[in-house]
């Protein structure tokens, strides 16, 4: 247990630092869009590149491991929405807080699960990261926008989306080092370096931002529907992945992997669209605030208790 504390206590502390920052004036709330915006085309790309580029994927259950992902999604948005009828009934969720809640449970936050996974695993624990970034960005890039369409009066142009998900640098960034892997192409040390230079600066700078954006001030104001999407992601998201997962023969490092890339917060890009297609963007930045202090101890203590069983 105090090995898995020690691993993950390095990426909280930084995500603290950044709220910190933001909070104390030092680096202006207007300036961290720059630094997210420099992560997302540049700094993050370069890393998933260099993890692809030098992944031995020929030692990994590819197939599995994909199917295990597909089919994981494919239960945990089935049984959000079978709860709909339910929380509409008994708590009066309305259209734009429930499509919130879809939401926030079914995202995940790939930067959090890449800086635990390089500090337990190091770049076999990455490479299965990038694989689950390239199966499920785009999966859950279209479905989400589809609940957020059919729970609110915004139409979604999903030309506009597939060009969305075409012209995402994450997206470009594996299949580039895919591409490379895969045709044995030998790549020159110096532009190896230079990935790997910017690789190490797109972790911590992700984490600083995170922390930039949590709001303590949402967080004050509790919900049933907070309740519901802190439980959903942190518990019933990680033991799905893990059932599917033993299902199809998933064990060790992979396993492991599945478990943290499950169990970590939401992300932050879906509160721009909960505010572009009539979901709750407020309830969106409440549970992401506290999805991500709770995950604090969520995750050490499932990878703990998975583990050790």
């Amino acid at each position: 247990m105090l090995f898995v504390i020690q691993a993950t206590l390095p990426v909280f502390i930084v995500v603290i630092l950044g709220f910190g920052l933001r909070k104390s004036g030092f680096v202006g709330a207007a300036n961290w869009t720059v630094v997210e915006d420099l992560c997302f085309y540049l700094l993050f790309p370069a890393l998933l590149a260099l993890t692809m580029i030098e992944a031995d994927l020929s030692s990994m259950d590819t197939g599995a491991f994909t199917l295990t992902l597909v089919t994981s999604v494919a239960i945990i948005g089935g049984a959000v929405l079978a709860l709909w009828p339910l929380l509409r009934r008994k708590l009066g969720t309305g259209p734009g807080q429930f499509s919130t809640i879809y939401q926030t449970v079914t995202r995940w936050h790939g930067f959090i699960a890449l800086a635990i996974v390089l500090n337990l695993y190091g770049a076999d624990g990455a490479a299965l990261i990038a694989i689950i970034f390239a199966v499920l960005v785009p999966i859950l890039q279209v479905t989400n926008i589809m609940v957020l369409a059919a729970f609110s009066d915004s139409k979604a142009d999903y030309r506009h989306v597939l060009l969305v998900i075409f012209k995402n640098p994450l997206i470009w960034g594996i299949g580039l080092g895919l591409a490379i892997n895969a045709s044995g192409i030998n790549v020159w040390p110096t532009m190896l370096s230079t990935l790997d230079l910017l690789g190490r600066a797109a972790l911590g700078m992700s984490l600083l931002a995170l922390g930039a954006g949590l709001s303590l001030k949402a967080a004050m104001r509790p919900s049933k529907e907070l309740l519901i999407a802190v439980v959903g992601k942190l518990l019933f998201t990680p033991l799905v992945m893990l059932s599917v997962g033993y299902a199809f023969g998933i064990t060790g490092l992979e396993r492991d992997v599945l478990l943290i890339a499950a169990a970590v917060p939401t992300a932050m890009n879906g509160f721009v669209l909960a505010r572009k297609m009539g979901g709750d963007a407020e309830l969106y930045a409440t549970i992401s605030t506290v999805q991500t202090v709770v995950s604090f101890f969520t995750i050490p203590l499932l990878l703990w208790l998975t583990t050790a069983g």
